[in-house]
Formats: structure tokens, C-alpha cells, sequence
């Protein structure tokens, strides 16, 4: 049962990760910019999802849960559009945009949530409410009340990444999502075709920031809280997932980035599993993530020396 609990957390865990990677992806890949915006708009968006779910009352209906969801992406966008802002209109450079962003987001998410770091939504509905009473009253007698609870949590969780990524595959195929691909790929040329780029990274930096928010929402949702110091270093979170999925599952199209992204953030989050669950402390969680994006970003590295490495020694051998 143990074994079940972690696995079903990680998966859980995954899917919650896996949508703030189909944000990063968007600024990272599509955009080419390594937006560190994301540490802040991932709070921002669970900020933003308790204080409006908190509006409900103990005991209230689903309305003000979804709403806090829709409300905490456009709270994301907001802030990317900010990074976008500086980086377009003030010639900030992008790294120190998203520092300078971030930086502010700290004190405006302690600001939505009324100067406390930390918020709890204990004893109302959340987005999962529903569903986890149904699994409990299903399976609760058979697999105990935290495994169903925990087991009721993914579809809902699976359902809005597959809609998530629906979305941005469909828009980034769209004209404008087409302007927002070529400007990541060479801004002069798009700026030679009367495409204004700077609209462009404006606009992709919003969605992109809009989707880490609805990640850090449901994160929120998920934990019944929010605290205001958790969002340090989740753009290496992201960064992580998208390049295990592109080392495992490759990188051939849109809808396959897609794909390697949400698969390699659960991926990630099962690997962190197995780590913990061998001895290794909570405290080294930043140092694994940042050693694990690091290995990933050298294993094609290495992998293209060593068969160059071997080509030449055929060669040598032929010769």
C-alpha cells in the first residue's frame, strides 16, 4: 500500500509539473528565452487561487475554485506580459527581465494574500472536492481514504494538462501562434515580414507565464495552501522536465515537445521519488534538480563525442 501511495504521489506530483513545463516550454523552446518570471507567477497563481477560493466560505460549492483557476492565469499573464514589457519596450535584458519580475512578484503575492506567507483553504471545496468524495465513498473501505483521495485527484489533474496542451498545440499552429514560432526563431526575419515581434514576445511570455500560474493554482488546490517561499527554483523544475523528455522521447514536432515536456516532468518527480525513498535528505531537493538538468543537458553532449569519437576511430582503423 505504501508503494502505491508513493507512486500514485508522483504521479500526482507529475501531472501538477507537467503543466507548469508546457509554460516553461513556451518561453524556453518556442520563444527561446529563459524566462525566470516563472519562480514568482507560479506563486502568484496559487496566491491568486486561495484567496478567491477563500471567498466561497467553509462548506461552498465548486464555483469559486474554478474561478480561482481562471483568475490565477490571468494573473500569470499578467506578469509575463510585465517581462515581456521590460525586455521589448525598455530593452531589458531577458534574463535580468524575469529576475526583475520575479523580484517584484514576491511582495505582490505576499500583498494577494493579505501579508501572510502562508494561506490555507482547509475545510472548503476545492477543484477536487467533488471527485475525491465520490472515490471515497467508492474505494475508501478497500484502499483506505487517502489512497482514494489521492487516486481521485489524477483524472481531474490529467484532464486539465491534455486540455492545456490541446490548446497551445492548436493556437501555436494558428497565424498568430505561427508570428510567435518564427520570432523565437530569427526576430529579424520576422520583423523583415511586418510581424511585430515585439507583440509577439509580449504575448508568448503572458501565455507562457499564464500557464505556470494555473500550475502553482492547482498545486494550490491540491495542498489546500499556499505559501508564499515556494516558488524558488521551479523554473529549474520546468527546465528539468522538458530536457528528461526531450533526452528520452526526443523532439520532432510541436505536439511531440509537447508530449516529452508533460511526460518528463513525471518522469522527474518519480526519479525525485526513488532518490528520497533511498535515504537522500528533503533539504537536497534545488541541489538534485539542478544536478539532474545539468547530467541531462550533457548526455546528448556526450553521446554525439562518443560517436564522433568512434567514427573517427573506424576511420582510422580503415585508413
Amino acid at each position: 500500500m505504501q508503494f502505491l501511495t508513493l507512486g500514485l504521489g508522483s504521479l500526482e506530483q507529475g501531472l501538477i509539473y507537467a503543466i507548469m513545463a508546457i509554460g516553461v516550454f513556451v518561453s524556453l523552446r518556442i520563444l527561446d528565452i529563459p524566462d525566470l518570471t516563472v519562480d514568482g507567477s507560479f506563486i502568484t497563481g496559487a496566491a491568486v487561487s486561495v484567496m478567491v477560493t477563500g471567498l466561497q466560505g467553509e462548506g461552498g460549492g465548486v464555483l469559486y475554485p474554478i474561478l480561482s483557476m481562471l483568475a490565477a492565469l490571468l494573473a500569470g499573464a499578467a506578469a509575463g506580459a510585465i517581462t515581456g514589457i521590460l525586455q521589448t519596450k525598455l530593452r531589458v535584458q531577458p534574463l535580468l527581465a524575469g529576475i526583475l519580475t520575479m523580484t517584484g512578484l514576491y511582495s505582490i503575492n505576499l500583498l494577494i494574500m493579505d501579508e501572510k506567507p502562508t494561506v490555507n483553504i482547509n475545510g472548503m471545496t476545492s477543484i477536487f472536492s467533488d471527485i475525491q468524495n465520490w472515490f471515497v465513498a467508492l474505494f475508501g473501505d478497500s484502499m483506505g481514504v487517502s489512497v482514494a483521495k489521492k487516486l481521485a485527484v489524477i483524472p481531474v489533474l490529467l484532464l486539465i494538462v491534455l486540455i492545456v496542451a490541446f490548446v497551445i498545440n492548436w493556437f501555436l499552429h494558428t497565424q498568430i501562434g505561427m508570428s510567435i514560432r518564427a520570432t523565437g526563431d530569427n526576430v529579424e526575419m520576422v520583423n523583415a515580414s511586418s510581424i511585430n515581434s515585439d507583440a509577439m514576445k509580449i504575448l508568448g511570455l503572458a501565455i507562457a507565464n499564464g500557464i505556470v500560474a494555473l500550475s502553482g493554482a492547482a498545486l494550490a488546490q491540491d495542498q489546500n495552501f499556499a505559501d508564499a517561499k515556494a516558488g524558488t527554483g521551479m523554473v529549474v523544475v520546468g527546465i528539468a522536465s522538458i530536457i528528461i523528455g526531450e533526452t528520452i522521447f526526443g523532439k520532432r514536432s510541436v505536439l511531440n515537445n509537447l508530449i516529452s515536456a508533460i511526460l518528463g516532468a513525471i518522469v522527474y518527480r518519480i526519479f525525485i521519488t526513488v532518490v528520497f525513498q533511498l535515504g537522500l535528505p528533503a533539504s537536497y531537493f534545488k541541489l538534485l534538480s539542478a544536478v539532474i538538468v545539468v547530467i541531462a543537458i550533457s548526455v546528448p553532449i556526450i553521446s554525439e563525442a562518443v560517436i564522433k569519437r568512434r567514427a573517427r576511430r573506424a576511420k582510422n582503423a580503415k585508413g
